[in-house]
């Protein structure tokens, strides 16, 4: 497979400031780990690879050090840091029983703000560390009230909100298992997921906003409600001011109102390090969702090292990242809290047509120190030609990307319009894990369009189709050694054999996630795609995300998709799908630019047979482009066949890219 990113040791785009990286958390960890533990070759608290590489390599020193320097309070101690190291079927800290929300609430300071609930609108309102406490308690106690206990499914059909990490927390206090998904979800799509759970209750809101809109959600929250025979209880939240009807209940109902409002004792079920937190599922797009069932403790261990040592939070800082409930980045975000440091919600489109830049304004506001987004969003705002430096946003330390590559374009934009010597950390990880496996530090340089380097405890490889790992070249992303994040198993798959089919059967015993990566010999990572939508032109293998870059960065284009479908004659087709700028038209002078681009960053190899104008491109619900469907519509395969509708963000473009799909075929018999 060629790449035009095999270029060896570039210089850094930004080498990290060498006082505010002595002062990090990361390096304050490594100088911990020196004395406390007799790390070998971490003589230098700023060196990253001589961590990341003794966090590999003592594998279990490395996690014992994290569950001593964030001081995790268990009620009964571990026997051991890992028992069995096999994948799938690692047993992280057997004995240990601890509970994921006792740590959310420990660290937050009684009067300072714990949450801050932000909209589209520019308002914002503050829950303090005493008031989140009170209430989870007192939605516990309605909880416990209504039969939830441990192991029984509670569900959330809400914005990001404080609603949801209310209730979330008050979830994981009883023992009991959460899964949420946002109220973009049609009643039916949220149903395919929550059904499999057979949950006892369900939490639901009036509505959401989305750019100028309140879309009222009262039908469809009732809907869903009526589609799970298993409830005893609905809970109705009023948040965006609609009156519940009164006469189409057909079980018990409680307002949020006195759900949240009781007076309480707040306390915590210790369980077991592997007891089951929460369900986050897959998108669907082939079927019925997969459930991803997560533990207490591995959600606990991996997300204090992320925010705390990675994203260097702490009690005073405040986290903003763009997400909804359905994205695994919400879980993420309301680990901000294990911290100390305040989560940021909110509701709303992350670019109103009305204030496009609102999130910028809010994270000057309410000094934001990590402002967290996708690469979509920058790419907008750039061609937007919106000012974020506009807004004091002298707080903002790192500026997070995840959901899909960031490009090279992105980091001067950055730097420039954003702030000169912010951390920009492009990271990678998945919903499979609720978590990373590369990204940046405060130790380490970021170089434009890659990742800084794998993260700790993360035996990231990139292994060649004989399974050997290789450097500047392109392979498939591994892990070789177990997270403690890995899931604990999947929904409804009583013999682990949708687990080991997913991420073991390429080859046993290592993880393979399923993406193109090249693991540079500077140690950054750079991810070119998924790898079963590789291209492959004559048998060479070529990333779409290297095209998508490119293409994406031209003003003229706002999105662009290339797939690769092999014909029935043996031939090759490589189209690229692109959604023009607002008063742009696809003409010849405009094909030509866009080959030439490609021609000239990427290789003549990378120019697509043709280049076709879409009026959109087709994603999950969580942002990820449709690459492997769209593939299959265009080379025939029956809509109904190929994905969900529930799945799509847009399910009108099922039928179009279908629609050309039968076009071609038809063509192609005529031409017979």
């Amino acid at each position: 497979m060629t790449t035009p990113h095999s270029t060896p040791c570039p210089e850094p785009f930004l080498t990290p400031d060498p006082q505010a990286a002595a002062r990090s958390r990361i390096a304050d960890f490594a100088r911990w780990v020196a004395r406390h533990q007799g790390a070998e070759g971490i003589e230098d608290p700023t060196d990253y690879q001589a961590l990341h590489r003794w966090s590999v390599t003592d594998l279990e020193g490395f996690w014992a050090a994290v569950w001593e320097y964030f001081d995790i309070d268990a009620t009964t101690p571990h026997e051991r840091v890992l028992a069995e190291e096999t994948m799938p079927g690692a047993r992280w800290f057997p004995g240990a029983t601890l509970n994921y929300a006792q740590h959310a609430l420990r660290n937050l300071q009684a009067d300072a703000p714990a949450i801050t609930a932000l909209d589209e609108t520019g308002s914002g309102h503050e829950i303090t560390g005493r008031e989140l406490r009170a209430r989870v308690a007192s939605v516990a106690a309605t909880l416990r009230d209504l039969g939830v206990g441990q192991g029984d499914r509670v569900v959330g059909y809400l914005p990001n909100t404080p609603h949801a990490v209310i209730a979330f927390l008050a979830t994981a206090s009883l023992g009991a298992v959460w899964s949420v998904c946002g109220q973009d979800y049609a009643p039916k799509a949220a149903a395919d997921r929550f059904a499999q759970l057979r949950p006892t209750v369900l939490v639901a809101a009036d509505g959401y906003l989305f750019n100028g809109t309140a879309h009222d959600r009262r039908d469809a929250s009732l809907e869903l409600a009526g589609a799970l025979p298993s409830l005893k209880a609905t809970v109705l939240v009023d948040h965006v001011g609609l009156a519940w009807p009164e006469d189409r209940h057909a079980r018990l109902t409680i307002p949020w109102g006195e759900a949240v409002t009781r007076t309480e004792y707040l306390t915590f079920a210790p369980v077991p390090f592997d007891h089951p937190l929460w369900v986050v599922f897959s998108s669907g797009t082939t079927g019925l969702p997969k459930g991803i069932v997560h533990g207490h403790g591995g959600v606990l261990l991996e997300h204090l090292k992320i925010l705390g040592l990675h994203c260097d939070l702490g009690v005073g800082d405040r986290l903003l990242w763009y997400t909804t409930t359905h994205w695994m980045m919400w879980n993420l975000v309301v680990s901000t809290l294990l911290t100390g440091a305040t989560t940021c919600t909110y509701d709303g489109s992350p670019a109103p047509q009305a204030r496009p830049d609102v999130l910028w304004e809010l994270a000057a506001r309410h000094k934001v120190t990590v402002f967290g987004t996708s690469p979509q969003y920058l790419l907008a705002m750039a061609k937007l030609g919106v000012e974020p430096t506009a807004h004091d946003l002298s707080a903002i330390r790192v500026v997070g990307s995840t959901g899909s590559t960031l490009p090279a374009s992105a980091y001067p934009w950055v730097r420039d319009h954003v702030g000169a010597g912010i951390q920009l950390a492009s990271t990678s990880g998945g919903t499979d894990v609720v978590s990373g496996f590369a990204g940046s530090a405060p130790t380490t340089p970021v170089w434009a369009g890659e990742l800084s380097a794998p993260y700790l405890g993360v035996a990231l490889a990139a292994y060649d189709a004989q399974g050997a790992p290789v450097r500047d070249r392109v392979g498939e992303l591994v892990v070789t050694r177990p997270m403690p994040s890995m899931p604990v198993s999947f929904w409804n798959d009583p013999d682990g054999s949708r687990y080991r089919d997913a991420y073991f059967s390429a080859y046993p015993g290592v993880w393979r996630h399923g993406d193109w990566i090249t693991h540079t010999s500077h140690g950054s990572v750079i991810v070119h795609g998924r790898s079963d939508a590789t291209l492959n032109r004559n048998g060479v293998r070529l990333g779409s995300a290297d095209i998508h870059e490119i293409v994406e960065n031209l003003p003229e284009i706002t999105e662009a998709l290339v797939i690769g479908a092999e014909e029935p004659d043996g031939g090759y087709w490589m189209p690229l799908f692109v959604v023009p700028a607002p008063g742009v038209t696809l003409d010849d002078a405009l094909r030509e630019k866009i080959r030439d681009a490609i021609r000239t960053g990427a290789s003549p190899r990378h120019v697509p047979d043709e280049i076709v104008a879409v009026p959109a491109i087709p994603h999950t619900r969580t942002g990820k482009k449709l690459e492997v469907p769209v593939k299959r519509l265009l080379q025939g395969a029956p809509a109904e066949q190929v994905l969900n509708p529930a799945a799509v963000d847009d399910p009108d473009l099922i039928a179009y890219f279908a629609r050309l799909g039968t076009e071609r075929s038809e063509r192609a018999a005529h031409r017979t």
